[in-house]
């Protein structure tokens, strides 16, 4: 049974509610009016990640923020495998139960990952794909959070593991939030991410599909495929990304044929928490048919 805590979600995302889908049950939030976005998030956060970007991009386009089935979750997916290609298709299946059209697809972290596996599989589905510092390439995961793969096969060792976590300074390790965020998260949002995965035993199954089904393979052959994706791109890298190296948002920048890339000072991985303000600026300013990268696109932060 979820806590308060772990149920925490910001009145910001709007109203929630269950979506029943081919895979499972899927919690969604949605708020505003105007061109739908809809936005994913990585392993171990939840659609709170968002809850600073959605209320201003709210007021001219319709934002739908996924629960998606990845540790910090309240609906269990127990009859799906949450392979990279199943995450996915419960993105596409989201879109199509929501009648959103062709959307403007926003992926961080993980979400990224998936948001460029939705972009190859589905590409009808999306109108636009805004890309935050995420995995691609040959990191998925990254380095440092390949520790976590183990826990695919003992997913009952998470709680004797973790508890630690319940405490709010552990969170600031470079193995937790340390190295994602560049100051403290939000007490509320930070117990949300953290709590489910440490109560709920459905919720750690899923977390173990999960992380036991990431591999670079996916994201290697989303990057490849990639290339010939003829819709706008819009990278929002964060330019002091730890995780996520600089090196790889220029080379998606060149590989993806109508790619923009901008980027978001004073932020690690979760520029949604760090620096909202410069990724509203960038989303709601993003044009449908925007035109490819220029060199002054491609310039350094400073540029």
């Amino acid at each position: 049974m979820a806590t308060d805590k772990a149920s925490w979600r910001s009145d910001a995302l709007g109203p929630g509610r269950t979506l029943e889908l081919p895979q499972g049950k899927l919690r969604v939030h949605e708020t505003g009016e105007g061109p739908p976005i809809v936005f994913l998030h990585g392993l171990l956060v939840n659609a709170n990640l968002w809850r600073k970007v959605v209320g201003p991009l709210a007021r001219d386009h319709r934002c739908v923020t996924l629960d998606l089935p990845l540790g910090s979750h309240l609906e269990p997916m127990p009859a799906s495998d949450l392979t990279p290609p199943d995450l996915a298709a419960i993105v596409a299946a989201a879109i199509e139960e929501l009648g959103l059209g062709p959307v403007t697809l926003v992926g961080n972290d993980t979400g990224g990952a998936i948001s460029q596996l939705v972009a190859t599989s589905r590409p009808e589905l999306i109108d636009r794909l805004v890309l935050t510092p995420c995995d691609c390439y040959d990191i998925f995961p990254p380095k440092i959070f390949a520790y976590l793969k183990p826990f695919g096969r003992f997913p009952g060792a998470i709680p004797l593991a973790f508890g630690g976590m319940r405490l709010r300074s552990p969170r600031r390790l470079p193995i937790a939030f340390g190295w994602l965020a560049k100051r403290p998260i939000d007490r509320e949002a930070e117990d949300s991410y953290v709590l489910p995965v440490l109560g709920g035993a459905g919720v750690r199954a899923d977390f173990a599909k999960v992380i036991s089904g990431v591999d670079p393979r996916y994201t290697l052959e989303a990057a490849e495929q990639l290339r010939s994706f003829h819709r706008p791109v819009l990278l929002a890298w964060s330019a002091e990304e730890k995780l996520f190296p600089r090196e790889y948002a220029e080379r998606l920048r060149d590989d993806l044929p109508e790619a923009t890339l901008e980027w978001v000072e004073d932020s690690y991985s979760f520029s949604p928490e760090d620096n909202p303000e410069r990724l509203v600026d960038l989303i709601g300013g993003f044009d449908t048919h925007s035109a490819p990268r220029t060199t002054q696109q491609s310039s350094s932060v400073n540029g």
